[in-house]
């Protein structure tokens, strides 16, 4: 059976997002910022087409953004991920096996389909729009790396009404003579200038490339995405999510924090969302480690310092870890520095399925544990995440992010449902 790949792309995910929500939005330019505000990290079609720039500081593209009436939204992960989920569920139900390959994209194996995949495509893109109202690309294509590309001709040709097929078409050649060498999936900016000074500039000169000269300046990996550039399949379809090994939670704080108290607040909540990703994969963690850091752009003093604390049984309990995480920070803050960011990190991650008992049989209040973070947990999801914590992760987070322009968590909050007036 010839392998068939479809990859599916979110168009300018988290902004479609904010505008899904508010059709007032729609054909308008809209924009989302990175924590604290800072950075844009997603931009629609018409904010770029007035000229906002990617990754570019907000407070310098003001002037722009006023002038031209672009919508700006403070990042709402909570709202994303949710989103992100309706979109897989979705894609779901065309494809016997997926990959969720980002918040963003997934590839589908579409081997063994007889029709037309183009309309096949449209019929997919259609489904997650009227079901979601996100708008996605499809590319597809004999190998991975070929629907990349076409899901990137799909985005750029308008003709294409959001979909390309680059099975077995007879101009291939032609069409990846228009893809940049470093827009190849797989090949970064450091490859990208090696190969341009090969005389190496498009795909389709990589493509055609000796085997040998790929495998002497670019390893057996390169060799691969050659080999995929051919229409040969070599990395397969991942279909399995793989538990993460370690998991990190940090976020820079919303203006600079001095007071050991606020230290306690933050590096608690951080310990609060590592716990709650454990959970999530149904792993436990024997190792947290702790970081502060401050803000190096700016004048003063400099600080920063981790520390690692081991636990006596691995877990997901989030008083367990908060516990661990304030003995780190006891080790490493220093008083007269105005730390900008701190994080907690988990290592030494294991199924929970595989928990150890001790000498004399008894699980450490395992199986209470689990049950008091099932109820929470269960509250959480029903009503709003915390609307249970810990008392040690504050009240007033004023070290909090700056988030000026949140919107609603439509998705995952009974409060913040849309109401709809006829």
């Amino acid at each position: 059976m010839r392998p068939i790949f479809a990859l599916v792309d979110c168009n300018s995910f988290y902004a479609s997002c904010e505008q899904v929500f508010d059709p007032r939005m729609r054909d308008r330019p809209v924009i989302v910022l990175s924590n604290n505000d800072g950075c844009v990290i997603a931009r629609t079609a018409e904010a770029k087409a007035v000229g906002i720039k990617m990754a570019e500081p907000f407070f310098e593209q003001e002037e722009l953004i006023l002038k031209h009436d672009v919508q700006v939204f403070s990042a709402n992960f909570t709202l994303y991920g949710d989103m992100s989920n309706r979109v897989m569920e979705t894609l779901r139900q065309f494809a016997p096996r997926m990959e969720v390959y980002s918040i963003d994209e997934a590839f589908l194996d579409l081997a063994g389909f007889r029709g037309d995949l183009a309309e096949y495509g449209r019929k997919i893109r259609s489904t997650v729009r009227r079901w979601t109202g996100i708008p996605v690309s499809i590319g597809i294509g004999p190998s991975k790396t070929l629907a990349k590309v076409a899901n990137r001709i799909a985005k750029r040709d308008a003709e294409q009404r959001g979909v390309f097929d680059i099975t077995d078409r007879p101009d291939a050649g032609e069409l990846l003579d228009r893809i940049e060498v470093g827009d190849i999936w797989g090949i970064g900016r450091r490859y990208a200038k090696l190969l341009n000074r090969h005389g190496i500039y498009n795909a389709r000169q990589l493509r055609d490339a000796p085997d040998k000269f790929v495998r002497q300046h670019m390893t057996v990996m390169g060799l691969r995405t050659v080999t995929e550039l051919r229409g040969e399949p070599c990395i397969r379809l991942d279909d399995v999510t793989h538990d993460k090994k370690n998991l990190m939670s940090s976020r820079s704080f919303g203006r600079p924090v001095r007071e050991r108290a606020d230290l306690e607040q933050a590096v608690a909540e951080y310990a609060s969302l590592a716990s709650e990703k454990l959970r999530r994969q149904q792993s436990l963690a024997s190792l947290v480690h702790v970081f502060v850091e401050t803000d190096s752009f700016r004048d003063g003093p400099q600080y920063r310092n981790f520390a690692t604390v081991g636990m006596a049984m691995p877990s997901s309990y989030t008083p367990d870890l908060i516990r661990a995480a304030h003995q780190g920070l006891d080790r490493i803050f220093r008083p007269g520095f105005d730390y900008k960011k701190a994080g907690v990190m988990v290592s030494e991650v294991v199924p929970a399925a595989t928990v150890q008992l001790d000498a004399f049989g008894r699980d450490g209040g395992v199986t209470v544990k689990r049950s008091v973070m099932r109820a929470m947990d269960a509250v959480n999801a029903r009503m709003g995440r915390n609307k249970v914590f810990y008392a040690a992760q504050g009240t007033d987070k004023t070290w909090g992010m700056r988030q000026k322009r949140l919107s609603k968590r439509f998705t995952t909050d009974w409060d913040q449902i849309p109401t709809v007036k006829a």
